[in-house]
């Protein structure tokens, strides 16, 4: 593909230490670009360089003629008291300029007299015309609101004045205005911050088939996963390029992380067995070979191995816990709502054995903090009960982080009240565990960034020896490798958990248990992560409570929110398909069913045909005379080209013998469809990482596979028996 950015060398410093030390890194038309790197490692100052707001020290940027970029900052600033709705159309200027030249010269072509000047605002008025037919120009308003809708704007929010939108409101216009601008290189700096689930995926859906590069920054592992095909790692001050998207990278990483550790060990060694034998041999009779050794190890250290470019992941641990009750909680037809009528949920009756693991599932406002505060006996139901079990230390991480006080220092703060001897030194130790050192521990609660205020909550509640872990929110503010530690800690916590998370991707490694709102405000309960509700959803089992909520409130006037709606839904449906052999092997059976149902047919229509009875009632009446026994076969005998005996007896046909054991049809229909789901969620398993990585794991997979489609093959066999002989 065509180089359309080629960045050099890029360098710059806001202190004695670089930010930025050699970046360079090319960028072609279409590239979906994930760029990941550790918090404060200078990746929205890179985009700030490539954007043009920030000039670099050092280095250059050169990008192809007539290329357009696009920014999307974290915090935008803008003051208007335009709508929504208009200031959103300003993204499109240059086209609704051009629609209204079109229409000025459509007006001087009808006027105009001239055939010199007709000829050429003829020529004018068509090359405007195909550029806007290029740009789709003819169905901005549609677009404009599509866009809108699709990152969360509901339609009585299009006429809201631009300075009363909250700080979120304004991201997500800022958004929209880039999507509609659609330059050639798209930066985004955490886009789907302050969007729901169901506009996060529509933004994934936008950006994956949208022609725009893209440079993407963001926390969000599922996101990353589904947008990006090509991975920058900034680090250091420096680029690695990798090819695939975040999980892709991880695995790669790793596959060069161990390749960097053993040059560098290497390296090393050879530096250190030099210097020892320069040591040891300068003034000896190995002298000679001792300055010999000297001048080589000068050659070798004018290009030093670079050490590995591994970045540390914190430690995260939770103490392992007391034993519990074989029942944590026992909730029984619970209820609660804070208006009449519109309960948040209701009915609820569920258990939480020991030992597992659940998430709560729901759009923003459903009641999922609310049931976790009843759960606590924070708050009282409105209807039914919870049961604690026995021996429950509870640990409760609130997304306000309201359990550190902001006037004490960190190192004080984690100290728990039931912990009377906790020593500073055991207290740090913590800290350095969830990633805080030096001299971020002897700071304010009130002076950290919302980062490290994570960070800290968690160590407290590592620090209370909790053996049941609530959490709400727990991976808000944190970077990709704090939330895959925070992952690590929270599988190896051998207690019970419940959590609410708007991180997918922590819902998928982490959950086995799901709690789902539901549009009646019932909550549904499903064994198993977040792959398993989409796969639930995408073939119809489940409603999604996210789509639905949508319908609700964004639906637009003249059907335009169904049409989203719709367009979501069969989105959701192509980012769920089945492997192309899954595919291949439903078209093969499709077409056997439609050969067998033809035969079937044809044999139905061959016996009417042969029946007497079948012929018109006309026909029949014309013979005044029955047909001698002799004449009627001989007749059948021409039609069927059966040997008829000469006594004129029709001849006895031989029994067909079953193959297969008797059974009904829709019984093995039934047992084709259940097969035919567990390869279906076997080639859904294949896609993850974890699995395609481990490699006995996908043999063993396929292997179950094939025995599977053996099985199935074998069911239809029987199914065609079965039509054929069931009568």
């Amino acid at each position: 593909m065509e180089v359309i950015l080629t960045v050099e060398h890029l360098r710059k410093h806001f202190s004695a230490d670089p930010v930025l030390v050699d970046v360079s890194f090319q960028l072609r038309a279409g590239d979906k670009i994930g760029l990941v790197g550790p918090n404060g490692c200078g990746k929205t100052t890179l985009l700030n360089i490539l954007a043009g707001r920030e000039e670099s020290e050092k280095g250059s940027i050169d990008k192809a003629s007539g290329t357009s970029i696009g920014y999307l900052e974290q915090r935008p600033e803008t003051a208007s008291h335009r709508t929504v709705l208009e200031e959103a159309k300003r993204a499109l200027a240059p086209l609704l300029e051009m629609q209204h030249e079109a229409e000025h010269l459509a007006n001087q072509l009808a006027q105009t007299t001239d055939e010199t000047e007709l000829i050429r605002l003829a020529a004018r008025y068509d090359r405007i015309h195909e550029s806007l037919q290029r740009h789709d120009a003819y169905h901005l308003d549609h677009r404009i609101e599509k866009i809108l809708h699709g990152v969360g704007f509901a339609d009585d929010e299009l006429t809201k004045p631009v300075v009363a939108l909250s700080g979120g409101e304004m991201n997500r216009l800022s958004l929209a205005q880039l999507l509609l601008e659609e330059p050639d290189i798209m930066l985004l700096d955490e886009p789907s911050n302050h969007l729901d689930l169901l506009a996060t995926e529509w933004l994934e859906n936008f950006l994956h088939d949208t022609s725009a590069a893209v440079i993407l920054v963001s926390h969000d592992r599922y996101f990353l996963d589904r947008v990006t095909n090509r991975t920058l790692e900034l680090y250091h001050g420096t680029i690695d390029d990798y090819p695939g998207n975040f999980s892709k990278y991880t695995a790669l990483k790793e596959e060069r992380l161990n390749v960097q550790t053993r040059t560098y060990e290497k390296y090393i060694e050879e530096v250190e067995k030099a210097k020892e034998f320069i040591r040891r041999n300068h003034y000896g009779m190995k002298a000679a070979q001792a300055e010999d050794r000297r001048k080589k190890l000068e050659r070798i250290m004018e290009t030093p191995a670079d050490p590995p470019r591994k970045i540390e992941s914190p430690p995260m641990h939770f103490n392992k816990p007391s034993r519990t009750g074989d029942i944590v909680f026992r909730c029984e037809e619970l209820s609660k709502g804070f208006t009449p009528g519109k309960p948040l949920f209701r009915d609820l009756t569920f258990d939480i054995e020991r030992g597992q693991r659940w998430a709560i599932l729901g759009p923003n406002g459903c009641g999922k903090t609310t049931l976790l505060r009843c759960l606590l006996n924070e708050i009282a139901p409105d209807a039914g009960k919870t049961v604690h079990g026995q021996g429950l230390k509870i640990g409760y991480f609130d997304q306000q982080l309201h359990v550190l006080d902001d006037s004490m220092q960190v190192v004080d703060a984690i100290r728990p009240v039931t912990k009377k001897i906790f020593e500073e030194p055991a207290r740090r130790n913590l800290l350095g565990a969830f990633g805080l050192t030096g001299d971020q521990q002897l700071q304010t609660v009130a002076s950290l960034s919302g980062g490290q205020r994570c960070r800290a909550a968690l160590a407290k509640l590592s620090a209370e020896d909790a053996n049941v872990l609530i959490l709400d929110e727990p991976t808000n503010h944190l970077d990709l490798w704090a939330r895959a530690a925070l992952e690590k800690a929270v599988r190896d916590f051998e207690g019970t958990v419940l959590f609410i998370s708007h991180d997918r991707y922590f819902v998928d490694r982490v959950a086995d248990h799901l709690l789902i709102i539901q549009p009646d405000a019932r909550f549904k309960t499903l064994e198993g992560n977040y792959s398993t509700f989409r796969h639930m959803v995408s073939k119809g089992l489940m409603a999604d409570p996210f789509l639905t909520d949508a319908f609700s409130d964004r639906k637009a006037a003249g059907g335009v929110g169904k049409a989203m709606v719709s367009t979501i839904r069969q989105n959701q449906r192509r980012n769920h398909q089945e492997p192309d052999a899954l595919k291949t092997d439903a078209k093969q059976r499709e077409t056997k069913q439609k050969e067998v149902k033809q035969k079937e047919t044809e044999k139905q229509k061959t016996k009417t045909e042969k029946s007497p009875t079948a012929q018109p009632f006309s026909a029949v009446k014309k013979h005044k005379e029955p047909l001698r026994k002799e004449e009627h076969w001989k007749n059948q005998q021409g039609k069927t080209g059966e040997t008829v005996p000469l006594d004129g007896t029709k001849p006895k046909k031989e029994k067909k013998v079953r193959k297969f054991p008797f059974r009904k049809i829709h019984e093995i229909e039934e047992e084709i469809f259940a097969r035919e789901t567990q390869i279906m969620a076997w080639n859904e398993d294949l896609l993850r990482p974890e699995i395609a990585r481990d490699g006995e794991r996908t043999k063993a997979i396929h292997l179950e596979i094939k025995e599977e489609q053996d099985k199935i093959a074998l069911l239809y066999e029987h199914w065609e028996e079965a039509s054929e002989l069931n009568w």
